[in-house]
């Protein structure tokens, strides 16, 4: 299974929320690109980046982190948060980022997403941020009428294969992440699942890893301590 530290980008810093709330921020280091060192020295071989402000304006501001993460490590780094256009997505591969994650465009704007499959293949993915079972958008501050296995077998038939899913609900607050409904969505789509959101001890990435998840994301466990990610790497990786 693979293994995601998450860096968080919010006004140049690196931060975590709960459940999406802006409004309830906690900085955890001044510089994004060094946290994300930090994870890559730790054995990290994967690293998953989240512009904050551009999933909420729309504007990407994680290219220069990007660049300088790609320049140093020969990491996989996977980045979403604020990719609207193709043009987004250009300027974030030309920076290095391996992976494109879609997330409120795949609800709004399905047709952008079957441009980038063409154009970019399997660099393309869709994040599913679920609220009560819906799809949210717009940094999480909408909840649409689609559901999250709608929308993922809906990217499935464009020829999205892999998918970030996180319930909004257990993002940030280190209370286990929904296994149900991430087995649900492995089972009726049969996509590569990355789970995301809640992750706070070994016995919850045992369980994602015993619904054959492709990848967990690790977040704040990280930066409070109660995740090891030499540990989890050791135990967890393919």
């Amino acid at each position: 299974m693979q293994i995601y530290p998450a860096v968080d980008v919010l006004g140049g810093k690196a931060v975590r929320l709960l459940q999406g709330d802006y409004s309830k921020s906690t900085v955890f280091n001044e510089n994004p690109a060094e946290a994300a060192k930090k994870f890559v020295e730790c054995g990290a071989s994967n690293l998953h980046i989240v512009d904050l402000d551009g999933a909420r304006y729309g504007r990407s501001y994680v290219i220069d982190i990007i660049k300088d993460i790609k320049s140093e490590f020969d990491v996989f780094l996977q980045t979403g948060g604020g990719v609207r256009t193709l043009e987004d997505i250009a300027r974030r591969v030309e920076a290095g980022a391996d992976r494109i994650i879609i997330g409120t465009a795949a609800v709004k704007n399905p047709g952008l997403v079957a441009h980038a499959v063409k154009e970019f293949g399997d660099k393309i993915a869709v994040g599913i941020d679920a609220k009560d079972g819906k799809a949210a958008v717009s940094g999480w501050k909408e909840v649409s009428e689609v559901t999250a296995a709608e929308l993922a077998l809906n990217m499935k038939e464009i020829g999205v294969k892999t998918i970030i899913y996180t319930d909004i609900s257990k993002d940030g607050m280190m209370s286990g992440p929904n296994i149900e409904s991430t087995y649900d969505l492995i089972c009726k789509t049969g996509l590569n699942v990355i789970a995301s959101g809640g992750v706070s001890a070994l016995r919850d990435i045992e369980k994602i890893n015993g619904i054959n998840a492709y990848g967990v994301i690790i977040g704040k466990a990280l930066y409070n301590g109660s995740l090891d990610l030499k540990r989890v790497i050791d135990l967890f990786k393919e």
